[in-house]
């Protein structure tokens, strides 16, 4: 796990008010949103990802982390853990437990964990530390959001591109349904929202 580079990097506040307000995203995870968009962008010119890609991923995952009646604290954290269900074959993938139930409580099977929803296994590749606090917690939205637009902008990926976003996006869930769900909302926050750096682009 690295630490981010340009962590501090920070969007403008005027923007992120109106724009939450006009969203509904809350302006806590917005500016992680944002930032973590700006800093893969800074780190892969060429990946091109737009907020509104990483905020669609963070409402269909957990509604900006607050499945469960939960919420996020000042400093990005959930206010309670958001652990998904055992990928035990049973209407989910089969994954068997690679962390030692320590993200996620389960010795026996992996589950996706935090606002960004990541296995435990992809979490160990992928995780970046988004605050500067010199630790990468998949339970911390600036992290999870920097380690998601990471993600989706490896193997060379331009999400400018139709395809290039579409592959993105499959790399993070194998299925039709959940990229029309992503489409639909990024699409849809970027027209709600107008623009801010990346925002137009998928």
């Amino acid at each position: 796990m690295t630490t981010a580079v340009n962590v501090t990097r920070s969007p403008d506040a005027q923007w992120i008010n109106r724009a939450a307000g006009q969203t509904g995203i809350p302006a806590r995870a917005l500016r992680a949103y944002v930032a973590a968009a700006v800093t893969a962008d800074d780190s892969v010119p060429a990946c091109g990802i737009g907020w509104n890609t990483v905020a669609a991923i963070g409402f269909v995952e957990t509604a900006h982390g607050t499945y469960g009646g939960g919420g996020l604290t000042a400093d990005g954290q959930v206010s309670r853990p958001i652990v998904g269900p055992a990928l035990n074959g049973s209407g989910f993938a089969a994954i068997a437990d690679t962390d030692a139930g320590s993200l996620d409580g389960d010795t026996q099977w992996d589950h996706a964990v935090g606002p960004m929803q990541f296995i435990p296994s992809t979490w160990q590749l992928a995780g970046r530390d988004g605050n500067g606090d010199g630790t990468a917690d998949p339970f911390n939205i600036d992290d999870a959001a920097l380690s998601a637009a990471t993600y989706l902008c490896a193997h060379g990926r331009d999400l400018t591109t139709a395809d290039g976003w579409t592959d993105a996006i499959y790399s993070y869930n194998q299925s039709d349904s959940y990229i029309q769900q992503v489409r639909d909302q990024a699409t849809a926050y970027a027209a709600k929202a107008g623009t801010q750096g990346e925002s137009k682009r998928y």
